[in-house]
């Protein structure tokens, strides 16, 4: 029998046979993939008063910062203060302090760019989930959405167990990508004018390093750990193939164990199933080649070795769903506050080039300005009972380029799921619930009072969803 994928004219299909499945749980709010979103979205549903299943493909939780080794979580601050609280932070917060000493004598007091520690974060994940009554179950899948008018009747899971039906009241697509609401019909926008999305990163972990001459290097070359010098010089001697130049991140775990967000591969679309699997390849090779680049041009790597590549390719964009609202870069550059804000986000605009001749588009606020994330861009259009926190919001490219990273999500995932909460426990609501039927006021109070930053909601004047003026907008690359 031939391995080779299936060729023709024509797109070739069988007929699967119609079988009964058995319903396996029904819980009144079941959240779908276990990264940054998921897992707040579940510790908020069920701390909340809802019965929560987290369904998870993996064996543990994390998304992108476990299974892809993001070495650092980005910035929870402004510039001056936090503006991602609550969970997200109170779970960054237990990593540190479940890290060990040393760990804590780096990064105690920073918020912005801390280090992950994986397995310590694995563990801290696990353990937060639990302590709220939420449910976890790993290695599953869901393929299937059963759809009546524009609600979500189930879904049906395949694990080592075989199919069955979730069935709960409210479902929460915290996949990342968007994949509960693309199967259920819901509209989405990819990528950028031509198609282009952001480049894949195969991030690692070395050991063996030694940070105190690492830091010479830097002092004496005056370079920043982004080595934009060394790695030019590398890219001339053809010891490095051509894309960005320069490492976007480098996070120190000890003194001996760093983690590299380093390099791009191209051309990957994170929801298709072939280019996951060539860009696994295709990173794994890479980092050999990045190996070989550390120990030759950067003292403190001689003896670096690599202990664990992700276990799969960093994806940066997918889908972006059509919802109620579509955030868009004047609402970024001109810090808006709308009147059903469920967070606040600071970070920048970060598209990383589509090839390697093209460049980095950013643009950042100024220190202290923040905007709002309306709960309006978390609701797919045509369907009730579904909510989208995380990248997957709907936005335009640009935005979609910062409110990605994981403090966002978490953000998002907690009011996504303490608005589950609510609607699910509300007596007074009856079948065929939706996440329309929130009120905001109430939500906004109950996601305050557990902790989250919505700014100053006193800024908000006559239901106008502007503050200040617009200004002109203006990205900038990197030119080196």
């Amino acid at each position: 029998m031939s391995s080779q994928k299936a060729v023709s004219g024509q797109q070739q299909t069988m007929t699967i046979p119609e079988r009964e499945l058995p319903i396996s749980y029904q819980p009144d709010v079941v959240v779908l993939g276990g990264g940054a979103a998921g897992v707040a979205a579940a510790i908020a549903a069920s701390r909340n008063g809802a019965s929560t299943l987290l369904i998870e493909q993996r064996g543990y939780l994390g998304g992108m910062g476990t299974a892809a080794l993001v070495p650092a979580f980005c910035p929870y601050t402004d510039g001056e203060k936090p503006v991602v609280r609550g969970i997200g932070l109170d779970l960054m917060e237990t990593m540190k302090l479940a890290s060990g000493d040393e760990f804590l004598s780096m990064y105690k007091d920073r918020l912005d760019w801390v280090p992950i520690d994986v397995e310590v974060l694995k563990r801290v994940y696990d353990d937060a989930v639990l302590e709220s009554g939420a449910h976890v179950l790993f290695h599953t899948l869901a393929d299937q959405v059963l759809m009546d008018e524009g609600h979500i009747q189930g879904i049906v899971i395949s694990n080592k167990t075989g199919r069955s039906v979730v069935q709960a009241k409210l479902y929460i697509d915290a996949t990342g990508d968007a994949d509960i609401a693309a199967m259920a019909g819901v509209a989405f926008d990819k990528g950028g004018n031509e198609a282009e999305l952001q480049p894949g990163t195969m991030c690692f972990l070395v050991c063996g390093a030694d940070k105190d001459r690492y830091d010479r290097f830097l002092a004496e070359t005056g370079q920043k750990s982004s080595l934009i010098e060394t790695i030019q010089e590398a890219m001339r001697n053809g010891d490095l193939p051509d894309g960005r130049k320069r490492i976007s991140g480098t996070a120190w775990i000890s003194k001996s164990v760093v983690g590299f967000n380093f390099g791009h591969i191209f051309g990957i679309d994170g929801t298709n199933t072939e280019d996951l699997s060539r860009a696994a390849i295709e990173g794994r090779r890479l980092i050999e080649r990045q190996l070989r680049f550390l120990h030759k041009y950067v003292p403190g790597f001689e003896q670096a070795h690599l202990v664990h590549s992700g276990d799969q390719i960093g994806i940066r964009e997918t889908r972006r769903i059509v919802g109620d609202y579509k955030l868009v870069v004047e609402d970024f550059i001109n810090a808006r506050t709308f009147e059903d804000d469920i967070a606040r986000n600071s970070y920048f605009i970060d598209i990383h080039l589509a090839n390697a001749q093209s460049t980095m588009i950013v643009k950042h606020l100024d220190p202290g300005e923040s905007h709002g994330i309306p709960y309006r861009c978390m609701l797919p259009v045509g369907v009730e009972n579904l909510i989208v926190p995380g990248r997957s919001v709907s936005s335009d490219r640009p935005v979609q380029g910062s409110v990605r990273v994981m403090p966002n999500c978490f953000a998002m995932g907690q009011a996504a799921g303490t608005a589950a909460a609510m609607i699910a426990v509300d007596t007074a609501l009856q079948s065929r619930l939706g996440f329309r039927q929130v009120d905001i006021p109430d939500l906004q109070q109950r996601l305050i009072e557990q902790g989250a930053y919505l700014g100053d909601r006193s800024k908000i004047g006559n239901g106008k969803e502007r503050i200040g003026e617009s200004k002109e907008i203006v990205f900038e690359e990197e030119t080196s």
